[in-house]
């Protein structure tokens, strides 16, 4: 299966959300997409575990990267 129109393919989470927060920093980023672990004590590692465990918050920041694109 290819995956040439997936302008995502072969993005890593880290990298997306590390290119998030450098443009817009966790404050902009957590009214963007209200989750907890953009808000308090934000962090790359704890912001991954939850977008990984969570498809609704994963699909949102995809989509903020692919708007920023």
């Amino acid at each position: 299966m290819t995956q040439l129109n997936n302008p995502l393919h072969g993005v890593k989470l880290e990298k997306l959300l590390t290119d998030l927060v450098e443009h817009y920093g966790w404050e902009e980023l957590s009214h963007m997409v209200n989750i907890n672990c953009f808000k308090k004590d934000p962090s790359i590692k704890s912001s991954l575990k939850f977008l990984r465990k969570t498809e609704w918050a994963r699909t949102k920041v995809e989509g903020l990267w692919l708007d920023m694109q």
